[in-house]
């Protein structure tokens, strides 16, 4: 760094710490009008403030800019949290270049001037850094997200003692299979149940991928004792596996829900009591 250089950076340094409140207002104000106005200003300007403020501490040479960054990191998660774009919050950042050359714009200081591109690189570099920081913050967001939505689609019920049900809606792919797998056995551990229903009322199709998913699961719960019924197998189901020439071997099939349960009440020794007028289920007694 030549002596101009080094003497701009210095005076920007200065300048700096003497106007940082003139500064901090306008670098605020700015980023308000970058977002739209839809961030709370109280808490931006706390961020902001937090942001200026190790960015002075990491000014000079050697200085250490973990905190800085840190802090921008944190800036890009919270951003992306809330709904703002990558390019939106890296122009935060960005706009505290336009926050310190309206100061300068009143004052006839040429070192001040040469420390301004010396400042400018500086925030170029960490405006990049903020938008890749945000990019991989909004994919982890996006991750978890779908993780938790997958979980929620997936649930194993009781339908009755020592028998769960598995209700499957939606597509059924690789990577969900392996959550209704890792569900249906932790149920089966939990409850220490021997019979489950993995219903596919809700799957829209069934092909040879998904007929394989099914089969996966259903030796996966053969391996811990369980014995498996799948209901669900509509008419237009059926053709596509005959067509398909999908086989299931013994694995039990049942066109409802309540059939299901009707086998596997029957299998686990459940015997039905009805009146003999009214026709409805008035008990239930262990065989």
């Amino acid at each position: 760094m030549t002596a101009h250089a080094d003497a701009g950076r210095l005076r920007m340094e200065q300048l700096l710490r003497e106007q940082d409140e003139t500064i901090l207002k306008r670098w605020t104000d700015l980023a308000l009008a970058t977002v739209g106005g839809r961030a709370d200003r109280g808490v931006l300007a706390g961020r902001l403030r937090d942001v200026y403020q190790a960015l002075q501490h990491s000014l000079g040479e050697g200085a250490d800019t973990s905190d800085l960054r840190g802090l921008l990191a944190d800036l890009s998660r919270a951003q992306a949290r809330e709904g703002f774009t990558p390019s939106e919050t890296a122009t935060v950042v960005f706009s505290l270049k336009e926050a310190v050359y309206a100061l300068l714009e009143t004052q006839e200081d040429a070192a001040a001037l040469r420390g301004y591109i010396w400042l400018s690189r500086l925030i170029d570099d960490l405006g990049l850094f903020t938008f890749e920081t945000f990019v991989t913050a909004r994919e982890r967001i996006i991750s978890d997200q779908a993780e938790q939505l997958l979980e929620l689609s997936t649930p194993v019920v009781k339908l009755w003692d020592g028998i769960l049900a598995v209700p499957l809606v939606g597509t059924l792919d690789s990577a969900r299979t392996q959550v209704v797998m890792e569900k249906l056995l932790q149920g089966l551990v939990d409850t220490g149940s021997e019979h489950a229903v993995i219903d596919i009322t809700g799957v829209p199709a069934v092909d040879t991928q998904v007929a394989q998913h099914l089969l996966k699961t259903v030796v996966a719960a053969r391996l811990m004792g369980a014995e498996c019924v799948i209901s669900g197998i509509r008419p237009q189901i059926a053709h596509t596996i005959v067509t398909l020439g999908i086989e299931f071997g013994d694995i039990v099939t049942k066109a409802t829900l309540a059939d299901a349960l009707a086998y596997t009440l029957r299998r686990s020794g459940v015997r039905f009591t009805r009146s003999a007028d009214k026709q409805v289920v008035v008990g239930l007694e262990q065989a």
